[in-house]
C-alpha cells in the first residue's frame, strides 16, 4: 500500500513537472513563433536612422507601440545573438502578425524595404538633390554641397556644367538610408546602362557626338518644345545648324543665361546678355545642359528627322512650332508671332 501510495505520488510529481515544462515549452515557443506584431493595417514602415544604436532600436519599436510585448522581442533578440554588433540602420516594413522570430531575422539580416526616388523635370543640380532625396534620409543640402565638390565631377570625367548629364531621367529603387556616394554610384551605374541600351551610345557616335553633347543639345530641345512628336524634327534643325556651323540661337540658353525663368517674351536686351549659354552670342552647345532632358528628348537627338530646316518659331494659339528652311520665309513667321505677342501684352 506504502509502495503504491510513493508511485502515485512520484507519478504525480512527474506529470506536474511534466505539465511545467509543456506550458514553459508553449509560452516560449508563443515568444518565438506567435504573433507579436499588431498593426492596424496590414503594415507599417518604422524608420532607423544612421547613427542609431541597439537600444535606440528598442526604444523606437517601443515607442511604435506596433509590439503586444516588447519584452518579449528583447528576449527572443538576446536568444538569437542580435544586438549592437549586428544592429543595421534603416527603413524596415513591419507586417502584422509578424512573429518575434521573423521581426529579429528582418532586422539582423539588414532586409530593407527600399523606396522610389523619381528623377526628371529639374533646372540644376540644385534642384536635382531636392527631388532626389526627398524620400530618403540623405538631406539635399548634403547632398547638393557632396555634388559641388569638383572632384565628384572630375572623378566621372566631367566638370561643375555637366555633371547633371551623369543623371537619367526615371524611377529608381534605393535605400532609404543611402550615402551621398553609393546615390551617386549607383547613378553612374544607370547612366552607364542607359546609354548601352538601344544602341545610343553607338548612335551618338554616328553623330559624332558624345553622350554629354547629345544630353546637352536634348535640354535645349526638351525647353524648345513641349509636345513631344515634334522633338525629333527640331532635333533634326540643330543638327543642320552645327554642321553648317551656324549658331543655335535658342532662347532657351539665353533664358539660362539670363537666370530670370520668368521671361517668356525674349528680348534684344537678353539677346545681348554675355553668357557662355547665349547660343546668339557663341557658336556651337552650351558648355553643359541647361535642365535635366526627358528620355524622349534624348532620343530625339539620336533619332532626329533628317531634313533641310534651320528656323522655327513658335506659332500662335498653340504649343507648337512652324519650321522654314530659308531666313526670308522664317522672318514672315516671326513676324506673325511677335504681332500676337503684342496683341495679347506679353511684353516680357
Amino acid at each position: 500500500m506504502l509502495w503504491t501510495t510513493r508511485k502515485k505520488y512520484i507519478l504525480g510529481i512527474a506529470m506536474l513537472v511534466l505539465l511545467l515544462l509543456s506550458i514553459g515549452a508553449y509560452t516560449v515557443y508563443q515568444w518565438i513563433e506567435g504573433p507579436n506584431v499588431e498593426l492596424d493595417e496590414d503594415e507599417a514602415v518604422i524608420h532607423l536612422p544612421t547613427g542609431y544604436e541597439f537600444e535606440d532600436m528598442l526604444q523606437a519599436l517601443r515607442d511604435s507601440q506596433y509590439l503586444k510585448k516588447p519584452s518579449t522581442f528583447e528576449k527572443v533578440a538576446s536568444w538569437m545573438k542580435y544586438d549592437q554588433h549586428n544592429f543595421k540602420a534603416g527603413r524596415y516594413t513591419l507586417h502584422n502578425g509578424m512573429s518575434n522570430r521573423s521581426l529579429v531575422s528582418l532586422l539582423r539580416a539588414g532586409h530593407q524595404s527600399p523606396v522610389i526616388v523619381t528623377i526628371n523635370n529639374v533646372r540644376d543640380i540644385n534642384q536635382l538633390a531636392g527631388k532626389i532625396t526627398s524620400n530618403l534620409e540623405l538631406d539635399s543640402s548634403t547632398y547638393s554641397q557632396y555634388l559641388s565638390d569638383t572632384r565628384i565631377a572630375k572623378s566621372y570625367n566631367l566638370d561643375s556644367s555637366t555633371l547633371l548629364s551623369l543623371f537619367v531621367p526615371n524611377s529608381y529603387e534605393v535605400f532609404w538610408n543611402v550615402s551621398a556616394q553609393d546615390l551617386t554610384e549607383r547613378m553612374a551605374r544607370e547612366h552607364d546602362r542607359f546609354w548601352e541600351s538601344g544602341n545610343r551610345r553607338e548612335k551618338a557616335n554616328r553623330l559624332n557626338m558624345s553622350e554629354v553633347e547629345v544630353y546637352t543639345l536634348a535640354s535645349i530641345v526638351e525647353r524648345e518644345t513641349q509636345v513631344a512628336s515634334e522633338r525629333p524634327r527640331v532635333a533634326g534643325l540643330y543638327l543642320n545648324r552645327i554642321e553648317r556651323g551656324i549658331p543655335l540661337q535658342a532662347d532657351p540658353t539665353v533664358v539660362f543665361g539670363v537666370g530670370d525663368f520668368t521671361i517668356r517674351r525674349v528680348l534684344n536686351k537678353h539677346l545681348a546678355f554675355e553668357s557662355p549659354y547665349n547660343t546668339y552670342l557663341h557658336a556651337g552647345l552650351p558648355p553643359g545642359p541647361i535642365c535635366m532632358p526627358s528620355i524622349n528628348s534624348i532620343n530625339s537627338i539620336l533619332e532626329a528627322e533628317n531634313h533641310n530646316y534651320l528656323y522655327m518659331c513658335a506659332q500662335p494659339d498653340s504649343r507648337e512650332h512652324v519650321f522654314a528652311a530659308t531666313l526670308s520665309e522664317h522672318n514672315r513667321n516671326a513676324n506673325r508671332y511677335r504681332r500676337w505677342l503684342t496683341q495679347n501684352g506679353i511684353m516680357r
